[in-house]
């Protein structure tokens, strides 16, 4: 095993080569501007709108409903901002413990100016009971906002319940499924989603483009203020290259969908039973089923998550210990405090993340390396001593 494995898809992933090819033309041969009138530039306008119409397609949208953003993180923002906007001070939004930052950070400023907002816990495994956003829900409420599915734990949640009490209260519903699309079927339509944040390169794409899904007749304000790209509601001149690739990614990972989901089902699912077998005092965080295909989180106490990460980044493994956009944090994950983990079982956690070029071979290898690594991080604990001298008794 000399080569990278490589197990972080939910931080980024490599562009497809589909979308890598069909991206080449436009950085140089094809660089017309698709605001121009001339034929030229009209060209690469009509590109823009077949893309349009690929990734509407692929969550059962019309493609005047899909707007180009730089990212995820964009398009949670504009969502949030944007309805709230619209909506004036004072009103309620309902959101989760376990959101990604983008979100949790988008609601702390939204809170500094006057709105409200109602962060719903979770269960032990990290959904939402229906009986609190029902109970949290008020006169004034205008958004909800819930992630499809965690980017660290991976547990999935009843978007399309949550849609239905939605739509039944007159309430806008925002889902950020960045890790979701393409992993699990999404129709916004049979959802009831009003909005959805997607971002490219977690679906081998290139960075710096994703889509926020608007469905028509929301009342939503402008994100950004220029030019009259985007319907006039997100200026700045298209990324046309991105564009182009994101849509190829997206047409790409469609064809492939159940065929990779089972694939990357069966491989998780064989490391949490090799895990769960072969390594004491280790523990799945999440729901063992309800979950992404290819998502694992993994907690092994007495020892630090970080410390597995360094010794598995030195056998050229690459995991993380929960999402790239807090690496540089000290504190114990959001997520895993909110299904109840105390902070010595939230620091000895990493997440591992399939994707299509993982192999059965590898997560093998992967397993005997962290049981190596994990019962030589424990020789220096002095209560896994204790622990296992009282268990030899």
């Amino acid at each position: 095993m000399e080569n990278r494995i490589y197990m972080d898809h939910a931080a980024t992933t490599a562009v497809c080569p589909e979308a890598e090819q069909a991206m080449v033309p436009y950085f140089a041969e094809r660089f017309g501007n698709p605001s121009g009138v001339y034929q030229f530039a009209m060209e690469n306008r009509q590109a823009v709108s077949e893309a349009r119409k690929i990734l509407a397609d692929s969550i059962g949208a019309d493609p005047e409903e899909i707007y180009f953003t730089s990212g995820g993180t964009e398009s949670d923002n504009w969502a949030l901002k944007g309805i709230a906007e619209y909506a004036g001070t004072g009103s309620h939004i309902i959101t989760t413990r376990i959101e990604h930052h983008a979100i949790l950070h988008t609601c702390e400023y939204l809170e500094k100016r006057g709105f409200q907002v109602t962060y719903l816990g979770v269960d032990e495994f990290g959904r939402i009971r229906l009986k609190d956003l029902e109970a949290a829900i008020r006169p004034e409420t205008v958004l909800i906002s819930v992630m499809t599915a965690n980017n660290e734990i991976g547990t999935i949640q009843p978007i399309q319940k949550i849609g239905k009490i939605a739509k039944e209260k007159g309430i806008y519903f925002h889902t950020d499924a960045v890790q979701a699309y393409p992993a699990l079927p999404i129709r916004v339509k049979d959802m009831n989603l009003d909005l959805l944040s997607v971002s490219s390169h977690k679906i081998n794409g290139p960075k710096g483009i994703g889509f926020l899904y608007i469905r028509s007749g929301v009342k939503i304000e402008q994100f950004m203020h220029g030019g009259g790209q985007e319907n006039h509601m997100r200026a700045g001149t298209e990324n046309v290259p991105a564009i182009i690739g994101f849509a190829k990614a997206a047409e790409t990972a469609m064809e492939r969908m159940e065929e990779r989901a089972e694939r990357e089902r069966k491989l998780r699912d064989l490391m949490i039973e090799l895990v769960l077998k072969q390594i004491p005092y280790a523990r799945l965080n999440g729901s063992r089923r309800e979950r992404l295909p290819g998502n694992v989180n993994f907690s092994f106490q007495f020892v630090e998550g970080e410390s597995i990460l360094i010794m598995l980044d030195m056998k050229n493994i690459c995991v993380s210990t929960g999402s790239a956009c807090t690496a540089s944090s000290s504190e114990p994950s959001h997520v895993l405090k909110a299904i109840g983990l105390p902070d010595e079982l939230a620091y000895s956690s990493i997440r591992l993340t399939l994707g299509a070029e993982n192999t059965e071979e590898e997560v093998r290898y992967v397993v005997e390396q962290l049981k190596e690594i994990v019962q030589e991080l424990r020789k220096t604990s002095y209560r896994y001593e204790s622990i296992s001298k009282e268990a030899g008794k």
